[in-house]
């Protein structure tokens, strides 16, 4: 292993590269999964039967299709559709619609933990089901279900290493990048673990602080 730290100081500039366009994935796909995941949630429980069939529907077909699969289905279905973007849009598009699902379930656990005379409280000084939802509902809901939404993102998070598969250079492409360069595989296999911790560390501090600030708030 005497190649283990010459082989970090060496190709910096591959692990930054590689690690600075990881975070751009998470970042972007993590807050476009989010906003989908929660209009998802709100339609599972909408009052119109339709939107309550689209949200199922969409939960149970992507929570039930591996990742991989989606990839391969925006990265060449789109094309074939004549939709064509970079590689990197098309990650962010497989990850964020995957990841969405999840979201959208975990937002719904959460609104049926709200106790349903509070809706009813605000239908009956007029508001709307989405009024009720956006002032009432979901501030409450999000309270509830940080934990299973920080396990989502972290899980987002090393799904971004997927996108290595699809010619996007993430921290997922660090490894044979390294072994065409001549360095070990394992050493660079360790320092992308340490990376990759050095991202997740901070994600579970701020879910156990918002954890404890919130339910001190409830």
């Amino acid at each position: 292993m005497s190649d283990f730290l010459p082989t970090l100081t060496d190709n910096w500039d591959l692990f930054l590269e590689a690690f600075v366009n990881t975070i751009l994935l998470f970042v972007v796909s993590g807050l476009f999964a989010l906003i989908v995941g929660t209009l998802l949630g709100a339609f599972r429980v909408a009052p119109v039967p339709a939107l309550r069939w689209f949200g199922a529907g969409y939960v149970n077909l992507l929570r039930n299709t591996p990742l991989t699969l989606v990839f391969f289905f925006v990265a060449f279905g789109f094309p074939y559709l004549e939709i064509n973007f970079s590689f990197t849009t098309f990650a962010i598009i497989a990850l964020s619609s995957y990841t969405a699902a999840f979201v959208c379930e975990a937002v719904r656990s959460g609104i049926n933990t709200v106790p349903a005379g509070q809706a009813e409280a605000a239908r009956a000084v007029g508001l709307t089901f989405f009024q009720t939802l956006r002032f009432v509902i979901l501030p409450q809901a999000f309270r509830a279900v940080v934990p299973p939404l920080a396990s989502i993102l972290i899980a987002l998070l090393k799904n971004t290493t997927i996108a290595a598969g699809f010619s996007v250079a993430e921290a997922g492409s660090i490894r044979a990048n390294l072994s065409e360069l001549g360095y070990p595989a394992l050493a660079g296999l360790i320092w992308v673990v340490i990376g990759f911790l050095i991202l997740v560390l901070p994600l579970s501090a701020a879910q156990r602080n918002l954890e404890r600030r919130w339910s001190v708030a409830r």
